[in-house]
């Protein structure tokens, strides 16, 4: 995993925080964003994931993984979307996301589904 590059999508400052750090801790290098409409500006120097919230402040992270799913240059990137709504899964899986985690999650939960993605 060492050298692995992940891009967090959050508006929560707190979750930024503290998923960066546990994911650098593991070896992973990870790029973080409060506003996840950045990620649609990405052309060099792609991740080889996305976390990616699905409620951000004024932007949802459906609408963004389907537009990334639709660029050739961003098509083929893992994406993991987050939510705290467990109820919505399909719908992040429908947008074209290729796994979802609930939160509040188990970082072992998180490592696990990461590692399906970049192993």
């Amino acid at each position: 995993m060492k050298g692995k590059r992940i891009m967090l999508a959050d508006d929560d400052p707190g979750i930024l925080d503290a998923v960066s750090i546990l994911l650098e801790f593991e070896g992973y290098n990870v790029t973080c964003t409060p506003n996840g409409a950045s990620l649609l500006t990405m052309q060099t120097d792609l991740p080889d994931l996305i976390l990616l919230d699905i409620w951000m402040s004024g932007v949802d992270g459906r609408d963004i993984c389907r537009q990334l799913k639709q660029n050739t240059l961003t098509s083929k990137l893992p994406i993991v979307m987050v939510s705290a709504s467990k109820d919505i899964e399909r719908s992040a899986l429908d947008a074209g996301a290729d796994g979802f985690l609930a939160k509040p999650f188990e970082m072992d939960d998180l490592l696990q589904k990461i590692e399906q993605y970049i192993s």
